[in-house]
């Protein structure tokens, strides 16, 4: 336990502890409403602690928690009334569910979708990659979030799968590439994870390296430019926090941490976010009433003349197969060929589905293309041939070419805008779990 204490309307480095450590410093700044609480214990490597306040050292309340990283953390405290004259501030560690944890009393729903009809048609429950031992329960999914926020699983408890995938990003990465845990740069964007229940080959990353979403969910984590840290590593630092245990008992029945539960948990989050109340979701209950002019007629060039449902088909705008999309020749990446080995598919990549497009900028593996107008350019005329090159993307005469008018594209685009979904974006039971300083 370590108290802290601070006159009002003063900027100070003060520290009164009741177990002194070598070295630490407390940096107090206040203004009117706030108190900033900046804390420096240069023993202390990565720990959770509370935040206890009291005017007279005699009865305490819970402050906020807070979390250090190296020794170092801060927090920022406000009052709803003015702040007292006189304020002490006691840390103690706990990571403890109830200091770490910010989760709603009442359990989030992640089994129940209330699924338009649409989305529950033969065809579309065919492409489910759920698989029969890995069902969406709302106790996996709850632990599949709380590892999917958690920065704890990078090597230096800077980066979590959050930290590539944000939710007000259509659960991807705004740059062209992500920087891991290390400052380095990842070799390819991060793919939006809306809908990826319905990739029906159960196939992950852009060269579908992973063979379902369980294996997909680790590799990251082992990944020695994104979070490196090995799986038994992960796995021991899961472990050691004691906020884990009742969300693995909850989960799997006992608290026994092991990565694959890890992995089971994670792809449980993962398929759990689906979006059903786009404008394009309503528009299919309404036979498309709450479309204007322009949208309707960016539906009809995407299922016709443009073929864009070619490969983004049914609603949920995903196809079940690698194309080449003429993006380059020669090849920069080789993509699924890398993998494979095949000439066949180099070039190739994963075709992602559509859903919230709008947020997950910027476009294509690489992230070269920064607007939906720039990839609706280079389909309409800046596709570069190549013996992969899609079937969609050629006629006889070679490379297609779409001679789109500009009103066309406009249409493209708007069309493209219809199938975002702000409650997806916004959820809460989608967001981070952790309380406020808590990682």
């Amino acid at each position: 336990m370590r108290l802290l204490t601070y006159p009002k309307m003063a900027y100070i480095t003060l520290l009164i502890s009741l177990n002194p450590l070598e070295s630490t410093e407390l940096q107090i700044t206040v203004s009117d409403d706030e108190v900033g609480l900046n804390v420096d214990l240069s023993s202390v490597g990565f720990a959770h602690y509370r935040v206890d306040g009291s005017v007279d050292l005699d009865e305490w309340e819970i402050i906020s928690s807070l979390g250090l990283i190296d020794g170092q953390g801060g927090v920022t405290l406000s009052w709803e009334d003015s702040l007292p004259e006189s304020m002490f501030f006691k840390l103690v560690e706990d990571d403890s569910a109830s200091n770490v944890l910010n989760l709603s009393d009442t359990p989030d729903d992640y089994e129940n979708i209330s699924w338009p009809e649409h989305l529950v048609t033969d065809e579309v429950l065919a492409t489910d990659n759920t698989p029969d031992d890995n069902p969406v329960t709302n106790e996996g999914a709850l632990l599949g979030r709380v590892l999917f926020y958690d920065k704890k699983l990078s090597a230096n408890y800077t980066m979590s799968c959050a930290s590539c995938h944000q939710q007000e990003n259509g659960f991807s990465d705004p740059d062209p590439l992500s920087t891991g845990f290390d400052g380095r740069l990842t070799g390819r964007n991060s793919m939006g994870l809306t809908n990826a229940q319905f990739y029906e080959s159960g196939h992950f990353f852009w060269d579908e390296r992973a063979d379902a979403l369980e294996d997909q969910v680790l590799e990251p984590i082992q990944n020695d430019v994104e979070m490196g840290l090995t799986l038994e590593e992960a796995v021991d630092r899961v472990a050691s926090y004691d906020y884990y245990e009742q969300l693995f008992v909850d989960a799997f029945g006992d608290s026994a941490v092991t990565s694959e539960r890890m992995a089971l948990a994670l792809a449980q989050f993962i398929r759990s976010i689906v979006s059903t109340q786009s404008k394009y979701d309503i528009g299919e209950a309404s036979d498309f009433s709450n479309f204007t002019d322009e949208e309707l007629l960016g539906m009809q060039l995407f299922n016709g003349r443009a073929r864009c449902a070619n490969c983004h088909a049914g609603p949920n705008f995903v196809g079940d197969r690698i194309e080449n999309n003429g993006l380059e020749f020669p090849y920069v990446d080789e993509g699924v060929g890398a993998v494979t080995g095949r000439d066949r598919d180099l070039g190739k990549f994963k075709m992602s589905s559509l859903r919230n497009i709008e947020k997950t900028a910027p476009y294509m593996h690489d992230g070269r293309f920064t607007t939906l107008e720039e990839v609706v350019e280079h389909y309409d005329n800046g596709v570069v041939d190549n013996d992969n090159l899609g079937r969609a993307l050629l006629d006889q005469n070679g490379v297609r070419q779409l001679n789109l008018s500009q009103e066309e594209k406009d249409a493209l685009v708007a069309f493209m805008l219809t199938m975002t979904d702000d409650v997806v974006l916004t959820d809460s039971k989608w967001s981070d779990p952790f309380a406020e300083g808590a990682q």
